[in-house]
């Protein structure tokens, strides 16, 4: 399906916190790359430089989260003006999308923002190094709409300081790796958050190890480690789960 052969003219809306325009740039054209949307029909909006615009979700398909430097789990003396208003302006959105079980779908910060509405447990117990690792399907998520669109166990890009440590009852656990026992989970029947990133294929990545090379994720000297890491499999799998969203979200 092309995106001219997409129902409706309802945009979707990619939600954005990057400050460096290189990774921001890149990330939207990477969603664009995977979603297989025209930039008409993907609004972004860049909330670290402005107020969360209204978003009425009657008029739109569906929002997407990229990723962020923000970490939920920071202690609030240590969070930016920026980050407390970002986070508290996607705490509205997101409880009303999950009243309204609106289509969502947060990479890696989306698992933060969901994360922090259902009250879990967020901290860097189950913590991942930039790098690339082997996820696999629950039952739950092989039988899922969205996430049957991957192979049972599929290579996927990872980075991040913090994760959910135990998911709630209320949400369903669609995918789990070894070192990150969360990595998909779904919200009612149309809320999803990766903490993998769907959006990066290996350019992408090695733009965002570059541009956050003093963001604490790696040390000073393990820049050519974490290079090497994100290259030790290909990762083609993940991305698919972009367009499955917006085949079945688009109106």
């Amino acid at each position: 399906m092309t995106s001219t052969d997409l129902p409706g003219d309802r945009p979707f809306v990619l939600l954005a916190t990057r400050a460096e325009d290189l990774p921001a740039d890149e990330e939207y054209a990477l969603f664009l790359r995977f979603t297989g949307l025209p930039p008409e029909r993907l609004r972004r909006v860049r909330l670290e430089r402005e107020p969360m615009p209204e978003i009425d979700l009657d008029e739109v398909s569906g929002i997407l989260v990229g990723g962020s430097p923000f970490n939920a789990s920071d202690p609030v003396e240590r969070k930016s003006p920026v980050q407390r208003r970002v986070e508290d302006e996607m705490a509205a959105l997101v409880d009303e999308v999950v009243a309204r079980d609106h289509p969502f779908l947060g990479a890696c910060y989306g698992v933060g923002t969901l994360g922090t509405h259902l009250g879990a447990p967020i901290d860097g117990t189950f913590a991942e190094p930039i790098s690339v690792v082997d996820v696999s399907l629950t039952a739950a998520g092989r039988d899922d709409p969205l996430a049957e669109a991957l192979p049972a166990t599929f290579a996927a890009f990872v980075g991040h300081k913090e994760a959910i440590s135990a998911l709630p009852p209320a949400a369903t656990l669609l995918a789990s790796s070894p070192t990150c026992p969360v990595q998909m989970f779904r919200l009612k029947r149309n809320v999803y958050a990766t903490q993998f990133h769907p959006e990066l294929d290996l350019d992408g990545i090695v733009t965002r190890i570059h541009a956050y090379a003093s963001y604490g994720y790696f040390a000073a000297d393990e820049l050519d480690l974490t290079l090497d890491a994100v290259r030790r499999a290909p990762v083609t799998a993940p991305s698919r789960l972009l367009r499955t969203f917006v085949e079945r979200y688009a109106r």
